[in-house]
């Protein structure tokens, strides 16, 4: 096993976590390429100078830490959701750069840093290591805008003469990735460490139902076509027709809904909203992608709407790799005897897009009431430490 550093990681742990501290808790909030963001890049870009490591940021704002020669790439993201917890991402980041740092102190086998740029979505699904990893262009990615209207472009602008070339993705050897749950499973099991099997795919688009603004007093309700109830109908059918294709493990989220004009006294004239749905099937996905569309289409008719889609974006389902997975689960097993699982992951990671490029395993530890994407997200620290030192023995292992 590697000499990691408990204390130094649990301090660095902190110190990313000021970046962004909402006030709440250990609550954070550091969208991708915000002030709060970029500081703390360059803070990890110092840290990981200060471990012997070479930062570079990609022209996409991902921020690696590269060791010399061929290398173990390890690491996940450090952006937060508008109000997200302290562990989300950060936690696989400075885990990587405390093995990093223990290897390289004590000779093992070199293991690079990454942190991957707006994983939590602002302008798309996981966009650094989308563009990294070739599920799409930088060009493409340079057209997508989040909420407020602002463009991936103008976004990644901000790091200015930061950014250098992509890394070259033969360099490294694998990826491993630790995280949080950011479920219940784990704590409420008791248990330890979950060793991930499989990711499961994601697809994600905005639908937009157009009626007629009106006066809400003195439009009668058979006349109104209300872009909200359109909604309402297609939530309602929405749940109904996936009942004999969905199971336990499938979820969808209807998760940002836009009215306009949004005024207590107007019948809204249209919505536009997200519409999120997760399952380890691809087919399964291709299968609830229809069921959308012509559930759309039918409520839009019926309710007099206008009908647009959004350009849909998503992941397929990804396997871990047999051999690093493999590496973990010794590790767990020495770490937390018997007190481990097998599991997969029902949130969506990097890993997914680096799985493109190398072989891919996940790490996981315990998340306090299954929480996360909130301020009260957390984990007891002694887990944090049974997870770091799980992963500096699969490392060990693997060099």
């Amino acid at each position: 096993m590697l000499p990691v550093d408990p204390k130094r990681f649990l301090e660095d742990l902190h110190a990313l976590r000021r970046f962004g501290a909402s006030g709440v808790g250990k609550g954070v909030a550091r969208p991708g390429f915000s002030d709060e963001d970029i500081a703390a890049r360059d803070w990890l870009a110092g840290r990981m100078s200060e471990a012997g490591l070479t930062p570079q940021f990609d022209p996409a704002g991902s921020l690696f830490g590269l060791a010399e020669g061929r290398s173990l790439l390890m690491g996940s993201h450090s952006d937060s959701q508008p109000e997200g917890g302290w562990l989300d991402g950060a936690l696989g980041v400075v885990a990587a750069l405390e093995v990093a740092r223990a290897s390289r102190e004590a000779g093992g086998p070199p293991v690079s840093v990454v942190s991957f740029s707006d994983e939590e979505g602002r302008f798309g699904v996981t966009t650094g290591s989308s563009v990294w990893g070739g599920n799409q262009t930088l060009e493409g990615a340079d057209a997508l805008h989040d909420a407020q209207g602002v463009s991936f472009a103008e976004a990644r602008a901000r790091f200015g003469d930061r950014r250098g070339g992509f890394v070259d993705p033969s360099r490294f050897s694998g990826y491993v990735e630790m995280h949080i749950e950011q479920g219940p499973v784990l704590d409420t099991s008791g248990e330890k460490i979950g060793v991930v099997d499989a990711i499961v795919g994601i697809r994600d688009m905005h639908l937009s139902f157009t009626g007629q603004q009106n006066h809400a007093g003195t439009t009668p309700m058979h006349l109104r076509r209300d872009a909200f109830q359109a909604l309402a109908s297609f939530n309602a059918a929405l749940n109904e027709r996936f009942a004999n294709v969905v199971t336990p493990q499938t979820v969808w989220t209807i998760g940002h809904v836009a009215l306009h004009p949004n005024a207590a006294s107007i019948v809204p004239g249209r919505a536009r909203f997200s519409m999120q749905w997760r399952d380890g099937d691809a087919d399964r996905l291709a299968r609830m992608e229809t069921i959308i569309r012509d559930t759309a289409a039918e409520i839009a008719a019926a309710h007099g709407m206008g009908l647009e889609f959004g350009s849909m974006l998503g992941l397929d389902p990804v396997t871990m790799d047999a051999g690093l997975r493999s590496a973990l689960e010794t590790a767990a097993e020495a770490e937390a005897p018997g007190n481990w699982r097998v599991m997969p992951s029902g949130a969506l990671h990097d890993a997914t897009n680096v799985a493109r490029l190398m072989p891919v395993s996940m790490l996981f530890v315990p998340s306090i009431g299954g929480i996360s994407h909130d301020f009260a997200e957390d984990t007891d620290e002694a887990d944090l430490v049974t997870g770091l030192n799980t992963l500096a023995r699969a490392v060990a292992a693997l060099g």
